[in-house]
């Protein structure tokens, strides 16, 4: 009879192949995992999927665990390596092959092309049956075999998804898949379940590509009279076309994501999105999607990836956090991107401007941007829409404006007075001063404000710079 885990304590697993990068889906698999474990009290392990010896390499390990660590998801114990378990698989396989349960099947590889080849002329399903499946023991030869699977021959394979619903396999659509290959390693189908069998693993969450996947392991905790995990599988994500994501629909892995900018919080909030729903809230934090993740919320249709609104969210979320926390992203930032940390000497500025240079930031790289003018040192050097601004005669505005700043009220309406005074002198607005200004105080010209520039630079920065851009000398 089967059971289900439903009263035992939640645990989840992630369960990536260390042959290539952390992909965006699978971070988002990863996440969807952790906050159903989390959100419970549960436990969310992690198993590295190693096996395929010739692919799997130790520095893509070390991506995931890295990009799992920049995007706060945190796991129970140490890292399963899937490959080291090799030898209780077979011990399984070899349980099944006792109990009736799997058989030993001798046919050659060219057997089997054979008898597909000819399903296919005569129109036949090519799924193989083995000829092996009821043979006589005393019929075997002294040769190599696979330990394979008996699959039932009758009736259904039906799998209760928590995001998918009812989905019924028929027998004729599952074959007598191999366990244990002739070599005696396990197969990719067998590793999986015992290991989340022996994980206490009750929850499946991941991709729909492996729904066909879920029959078959079925059968296998079926065979084993073992408990069946809870099985939740999640759409795909797609590109903005609507088609499969891939390389043409820009950043896949999750470590680029980290090079463009994007801090780790808004990045969770966006991809918990993808997929998931909770009534029509879009912005939310850890403690939110924690409390109301559930997996009833999961959408079946195919999530699109939408940087617009990664972007929005990260203007939000740039806004509610912490300005400890900013600049604690801001060195991560720089830690992921290989600069350099930042300046020791400029740290008092840095947290001075971060309120101001927070607000409209949609990357810690446009917040760096924002911030360029108190990271700057003087001779600054004006990129070039910031020399245009400063032609001959904004430059002489600049120098008649110059002695009036030495004796104001440094506050914002002071600074602002005087400058607004010094525009209307020239018969121009406030704004059309200000762009030479902020090619003067921050060598740029998209800044904060101006006199939130001049306030955090202080008088005598600010005096220094206008007379540097002006070709005055300094007092």
């Amino acid at each position: 009879m089967r059971q289900t885990p439903t009263d035992s304590p939640v645990v989840t697993r992630f369960a990536p192949s260390p042959t290539g990068f952390l992909h965006i889906g699978g971070a988002r698999t990863a996440l969807f995992n952790w906050l159903y474990a989390r959100g419970r009290g549960g436990q969310f392990l992690l198993r590295i999927e190693d096996t395929d010896r010739a692919r799997s390499t130790p520095e893509a390990t070390a991506a995931i665990l890295d990009g799992l660590r920049w995007l706060g998801l945190d796991w129970d114990g140490e890292a399963v390596s899937q490959f080291a378990r090799a030898p209780r698989h077979a011990e399984v396989a070899r349980a099944m092959l006792a109990s009736g349960h799997a058989y030993r099947c001798f046919a050659a590889q060219e057997e089997i092309e054979s008898f597909r080849e000819s399903a296919r002329a005569e129109g036949r399903s090519t799924l193989f049956q083995s000829p092996w499946r009821d043979a006589d023991p005393a019929s075997h030869p002294d040769a190599p075999f696979v330990i394979r699977l008996k699959a039932p021959r009758d009736g259904q394979t039906v799998i209760k998804d928590a995001v998918q619903g009812q989905v019924t396999f028929g027998s004729d659509q599952l074959d007598d898949m191999v366990l244990l290959r002739s070599d005696g390693t396990p197969t990719y189908m067998l590793a999986v379940v015992v290991d989340d069998h022996d994980m206490g693993v009750t929850h499946v969450i991941r991709g729909d590509d492996h729904l066909n996947n879920a029959a078959r392991q079925a059968q296998i905790y079926r065979a084993m009279g073992w408990a069946e995990p809870v099985w939740a599988h999640i759409p795909l994500i797609h590109g903005p076309d609507g088609k499969k994501l891939s390389k043409r629909h820009g950043a896949l892995g999750l470590e680029e994501y980290a090079r463009m900018g994007y801090p780790a919080p808004a990045l969770r909030n966006y991809l918990a999105r993808l997929g998931w729903s909770h009534g029509d809230d879009e912005f939310f934090t850890d403690a939110q999607a924690l409390d109301w993740f559930d997996l009833n919320g999961i959408n079946r249709a195919p999530a699109r990836l939408d940087l617009k609104k990664l972007d929005h969210l990260t203007g939000l979320h740039f806004s509610a956090m912490p300005d400890a926390a900013v600049l604690q992203g801001m060195r991560d930032y720089l830690t992921a991107s290989g600069a350099g940390p930042l300046p020791a000497d400029r740290l008092t500025l840095i947290e001075a401007a971060l309120p101001l240079a927070k607000e409209r930031a949609r990357s810690y790289t446009q917040l760096f941007e924002k911030l360029h003018f108190v990271l700057a040192t003087r001779p600054l050097e004006p990129d070039q829409k910031a020399t245009a601004a400063l032609d001959n005669v904004s430059r002489g505005i600049l120098t008649e404006l110059t002695p009036q700043l030495r004796n104001a009220s440094w506050t914002r309406e002071g600074l602002e007075s005087i400058v607004s005074a010094a525009a209307a002198a020239h018969g121009l607005g406030l704004g059309k001063l200000a762009q030479p200004l902020r090619a003067a105080l921050a060598g740029r010209t998209v800044t904060p404000s101006v006199f939130d520039m001049m306030i955090v630079l202080g008088r005598d920065e600010t005096l220094a710079r206008l007379a540097d851009a002006c070709g005055l000398t300094a007092d």
